[in-house]
Parts: C-alpha cells; structure tokens; sequence
C-alpha cells in the first residue's frame, strides 16, 4: 500500500443564507451563536484528520448578510497515511456534515501549499437585492425573507442612481464610505471600484408572485471593499432614487473623505447583500498534484 505522508491545501468556495450566524468568521467559544466559519472548521473536523483544522476565509461578511461565492482554503491531513481526498468527494463529504445548517459547499481545488485564499484573490462581487413596494414586512415573498430590503415605495428615480454610481467607478479614497473598526487605522481607503450598476432583478419565485413590488439589484465589484463599503454606498444610492440626497451630494461625500460625513442611519440593512463571487486567475485553479511542487 502506498504511504502518503504530509498535509494537503484546499481551496473550497462555499454559499450560506446569513440571517442566522454571528457573520462568516469564527466566533469564540462562549459565544451562542456561531459563525460560518464553525461549522465548516467542524465539518472538516468531522473528517477525522490527523492535524488541526483552521480555516482562512476569503472575504468577510457580517451577521446577516449572506454568500453565493465565498471562498477558503484549508491544510488537510488524512491519518494513517491514507490519499487525500479527490475534491469532488471531499464536497459531498463535507455537505453530509454540514446539515441541516443553510451552508453549502459548492466546489473544490486542490492548491499549492503557499496559497492564500485572501490574498490570491483578483476580485469580489457583491449584489445588493433592492423589494420596491414593500408597505408591509408581510408583503415580501416568504421565498425572500431576510434575502432584501423591503422599501416602502416604487417610485424611485433609476437614472439619477445610475449617474450617481458612476460617480463611484474608478480609484477613489473611499473613507467617507467605510464604517469605523478596530482595523481602520491598518486599512488603505483608496480602493479601485470596478462596477457599480443598477439592474431590474426578480423575486425568487417570480412566476408566482403577483403583488406590485419591484426587484432592482445594484452590482458592484473591486479587488476588495472597506468595512461596510457596499451597505453605505447601497444606502446613499438608494437615498437618491428617494430623492432624499442629490447625485452631486453623493460626489460631495465622496470627496469628503470621511466617514464622518456619512449621515446617519443611512447605512442599508445586512439582509439584501450577497456576496457572489470571489474570482482567482485561471491558473491558481488548475489540475494540481504534489508532484507539480516537485518539478
């Protein structure tokens, strides 16, 4: 029989409906409740692996927001000298231990010992599901509960959104954009945002629903984002289409470069963001054999 000594790394992208958990991060111990990252470090556990288990998670989402593409990588080592697992059979695995919980993995690859799931990213996706015509919590599909945010009237002014998130296209320093935390100081606020749209989207069971509510998605997509980035820049574009700040009043705080300057309670609720994709350059996520680190 042959021996197969070492541990391999695996990247793993991964979806889950957010409303439950703490955010994708781990949360500590004593905590009640748990984030995303527990119970994929518990299903791999589950795998009976001869070294510890720690994730490294792509890209964070807080409490309540949810993912279709997130990403992780992982070192896996399977006792008594056993082959790693082929990655379609590590998925299945993996989704047998981690029901019931509304957390699904989707693919596999196997990477090099040096990748780095944050790090090799080339760019996330994040999509915003806007309900126009929501007079009533009650009056959202159950299929979208806690999945967007309901806002009151259909009226909103598209164009002037559109102009608005333009204007947010481009390098900027996005500080007037960012919510403070414990890393802001470490963070560089120049960011390069790649996309910025507004599109007509659709309930999740749209064929069957008759109620005169309007699905919009507002798109955008960057290397990477500041802390609550995309709900502040949802929050004023939506404001626009109210017609409660002006397309100029967005530049304005854009050049404030403050996130002071960000007016209260403006900021969008977690539920109506999904975090879509994560993508990688085409070679990180090539057929890999350990023999490849050896030639």
């Amino acid at each position: 029989m042959i021996m197969h000594n070492g541990s391999v790394r695996y990247l793993i992208f991964f979806q889950y409906i957010g409303t439950k958990y703490s955010g994708v991060m781990k949360a500590p111990p004593h905590h009640a409740v748990k984030g995303v990252q527990n119970y994929l470090e518990d299903a791999v556990r589950s795998l009976k692996p001869e070294n510890e288990i720690s994730l490294s998670i792509s890209s964070r989402t807080d409490t309540g927001v949810h993912a279709l593409g997130n990403s992780a990588h992982f070192d896996l080592q399977r006792q008594n000298g056993k082959p790693p697992f082929a990655e379609e059979v590590l998925v299945d695995a993996l989704n047998f231990h981690l029901r019931p919980e509304p957390i699904r993995i989707t693919r596999a690859y196997r990477v090099p010992g040096g990748f780095h799931a944050r790090f090799r990213a080339v760019s996330r996706t994040y999509v915003y599901r806007l309900a126009a015509g929501v007079t009533h919590h009650s009056c959202t599909p159950l299929t979208d509960a806690n999945l967007c945010w309901g806002l009151r009237h259909t009226d909103l002014d598209v164009g002037a959104m559109r102009d608005a998130a333009a204007l947010l296209v481009g390098t900027h320093n996005f500080s007037s954009f960012r919510a403070l935390n414990s890393e802001t100081a470490f963070k560089d606020p120049v960011k390069t945002l790649d996309k910025a749209s507004l599109d007509l989207g659709d309930a999740f069971v749209h064929r069957h629903f008759h109620r005169d509510i309007q699905f919009w998605e507002l798109t955008f997509k960057s290397r990477s984002f500041l802390y609550k980035q995309v709900r502040r820049m949802t929050g004023a574009l939506v404001a626009v289409g109210q017609g409660q700040m002006s397309v100029s009043g967005v530049k304005e705080l854009l050049e404030a470069q403050d996130s002071q300057a960000y007016p209260h309670n403006l900021t969008s609720p977690p539920e109506g963001l999904f975090l879509t994709r994560v993508e990688y350059h085409r070679s990180d996520l090539q057929p890999y054999t350990q023999e490849d680190s050896q030639s």
